[in-house]
């Protein structure tokens, strides 16, 4: 068994710094292990003690009988060391580090917790800085969270990675509350050694996890957490985040529309979508998603059907999917009648609409028995959701048992909205595997994570292509867009000159009006200093191009390296494409509405490297400019299919230049008219010694 597996199923457990008060935090461990019935041994380290907890307790870790599988160290943060070596020594397999005073503490901080890689040798280390792992599927309590006082703590499918203990203590007690189980809960702490994506591979090959639930600060092993989360995909077992720091701003680029563009939370946002992962956008829904996926119930589509008792809830939750683009079509005429014949005739408009409201007829377990099961026959529908009202109190068991038996008849999702205060209902109904929660706007987020997910495209190593000559730092456009063609981006048709008479040649040659700019590799933003004129005809070029120098002096910029002379490409719409380093996910592509508005309506959408074909078309579709590109109002549709072959380029590009392309950026992109092709009509690149 691995280090890992010893930590989340020790036979034997070692803890250091045990005090015989269970009141203190550093006499919980021994009584929650005993509490929660540990069936291993339990061995506790104490100087000043004999026995603890009716346990023999060791005057120090050389005396302890064996090697144990884990070890939980309760000591300040200056005794720590010696207890790691010391268990290290032992062959102990694994160590949990509650103290902090580490590397989250600044200053020394990170000395010492560097200090505790060093003296664990081989032996693995959980924390510092964590509360520890709870593992409910076999009884064992490697933890002091005050979490584990609750009386009854049911097992279940879904297993948690925190970053926090707070918020690991704060799932554990809160799902219990509502009678979801869990099977293996792990806090990281500050991840000196095991991180959550290393624990996420651990538990994605436990047999009791069906689900995985993660809250995350950040991810100091993107790459492992990549192949991780398409293992999940790969396995069937969805992942679900909640990802803090989304008012964080990611590192901004100087020269380039793309760093301002591309945040560092929306880097994740980019990650968890091209993985499959689902993010959850409250902290709520860390908890709703999945209690809703852990029943293995998918929804084929987005038709959902409102069953109530109270029309105010039932429109609350049809106003909170409609608004989220889910559809609430009407009964079917076979199903109306069904609901009709349940309701009288009387109620018969009643039941030809969705949400479908039962009031009137009375609130009886075999009406609502048997109007839900008619819904989730009904081919009109993918989802069923009903509301759980106050008349519920008087006989949860009843309205429970009703729920359960429908959902266990169908292949369809069954959700339950409990519109009163009443948290013996929800622990009813989740518990019978009946998702229920009890916020409306949680149903959208729950809806969501139950449609039909695509699997994972495979990704196929680029083809190599040898680079061309390039010079280091700030290329002029010239360059750049030379650079991009080699990859295969088109670009405009251009010379670059040296000064006006070399300008005048180059239009004449060119034919018709042209566009002119400064070529300068210093001046990153043309426009901004009077360097872009369009439209000129030849006879027009040698006085444009002293008006621009004179505005460039003007602005003080730096003197152009000559002149760009272009076709005068067209395009129906404008786009950009660019491409930014996160300082910690790394390198990727970004797509977008672009021009000199590009971030004024920051319509763009982003994928990490390595970018797959079916990557590069659901950017293009996850634009609000999608309208644009297919035809807007009459406007010709756009060559749509030529855009994603230049994204893709343009990702080739960046992967082969590694770790030398420090930015790139297209703006605009031109996109013609359907087998037009599309144009490189401006460009910026920025590149380190190899």
């Amino acid at each position: 068994m691995s280090a890992i597996g010893k930590l989340l199923r020790p036979r034997s457990v070692a803890i250091i710094g045990a005090s015989a008060d269970m009141a203190k935090m550093t006499g919980r461990p021994v009584g929650y292990l005993q509490k929660h019935g540990f069936a291993g041994a339990i061995w506790p380290v104490n100087p000043r003690a004999t026995e603890i907890a009716g346990l023999t307790s060791y005057p120090d870790i050389a005396a302890l009988p064996g090697a144990p599988d884990a070890a939980i160290i309760l000591l300040g943060a200056e005794r720590v060391e010696p207890a790691v070596r010391a268990l290290a020594e032992k062959g102990c397999a694994a160590a949990i580090i509650l103290a902090g005073g580490f590397a989250e503490s600044g200053g020394d901080g990170g000395a010492r917790q560097a200090a505790l890689q060093k003296a664990a040798g081989a032996m693995r280390l959980l924390g510092p800085n964590t509360i520890g792992l709870v593992n409910l599927t076999d009884h064992i309590t490697l933890s002091a969270t005050g979490a584990l006082e609750v009386g009854e703590l049911p097992a279940g499918r879904i297993s948690v990675v925190s970053q926090s203990g707070g918020i690991l203590g704060a799932l554990l007690s809160r799902a219990a509350d509502r009678g979801i189980g869990f099977a293996k809960l792990v806090a990281t702490g500050n991840e000196a050694d095991i991180d959550a994506a290393e624990v996420l591979e651990a538990l994605l090959e436990d047999e009791a996890t069906g689900v995985v639930a993660m809250y995350l600060e950040g991810l100091r092993k993107p790459e492992r957490f990549r192949a991780a989360a398409r293992r999940a995909a790969a396995l069937g077992k969805p992942v679900v985040v909640f990802k803090v720091g989304r008012s964080e701003a990611g590192e901004r680029s100087a020269s380039s529309h793309t760093g301002a563009l591309a945040g560092a939370d929306r880097m994740f946002d980019a990650l968890f979508r091209q993985l499959g992962v689902i993010r959850a956008e409250t902290f709520n829904d860390l908890i709703d998603i999945p209690a809703a996926l852990v029943v293995g119930k998918r929804a084929a589509g987005k038709r959902v059907a409102v069953l109530t008792s109270t029309g105010g809830a039932g429109t609350l939750l049809a106003d909170a999917a409609g608004v989220a683009g889910f559809a609430l079509p009407d009964p079917d005429a076979a199903t109306a009648e069904r609901i009709t014949a349940l309701l009288g005739e009387d109620e018969k408009p009643a039941a030809a609409r969705n949400p479908v409201d039962v009031t009137l007829a009375g609130v009886k377990p075999e009406v609502f028995r048997a109007a839900i099961s008619a819904l989730l026959a009904s081919d009109a529908y993918d989802a069923v959701v009903t509301v759980v009202g106050s008349s519920a109190l008087a006989q949860p068991e009843v309205v429970a048992g009703a729920l359960a038996e429908c959902a266990a008849g169908s292949a369809k999702p069954l959700l339950a909205y409990v519109s009163p205060q009443a948290p013996h209902i929800v622990r009813l109904l989740n518990g019978c595997g009946v998702p229920a929660f009890t916020a409306p706007e949680s149903l959208p987020a729950m809806l969501a994570a139950l449609q039909p997910r695509a699997p994972l495209p495979a990704m196929v190593a680029a083809e190599p292509l040898a680079l061309p000559e390039l010079p280091e730092g700030p290329l002029n456009e010239a360059e750049a867009k030379a650079l991009f063609a080699h990859f295969g981006v088109p670009v405009t048709r251009e010379f670059a000159v040296a000064d006006a008479a070399g300008a005048e040649a180059a239009a004449r040659q060119l034919g018709g009006k042209v566009v002119l700019k400064i070529l300068s590799r210093h001046i990153a933003h043309k426009s901004d200093v009077g360097g872009v004129r369009v439209g000129l005809t030849a006879d027009q070029v040698p006085d444009a191009c002293a008006a621009m120098l004179a505005s460039v002096a003007a602005a003080g910029a730096p003197t152009p390296e000559g002149f760009l002379v272009g076709e005068l490409a067209r395009g129906e719409v404008e786009m950009i494409l660019g491409f930014h380093r996160d300082p910690q996910l790394g390198p990727a592509v970004l797509l977008g509405l672009g021009g000199v508005t590009a971030e004024l309506f920051q319509d763009t959408t982003l994928r990490l490297l390595p970018l797959a074909p079916a990557d590069a078309e659901a950017m293009v579709g996850e634009l609000r400019a999608a309208r644009l590109l297919a035809g807007w109002r009459g406007a010709p549709a756009c060559d749509t299919p030529a855009l994603v072959a230049a994204v893709l380029a343009f990702a080739r590009m960046a992967e082969a230049l590694g770790e030398r392309l420090v930015e790139a950026e297209i703006n605009p992109v031109f996109v013609g008219r359907v087998g037009e092709g599309v144009r490189a009509v401006d460009g910026l690149a920025v590149l380190r010694r190899g």
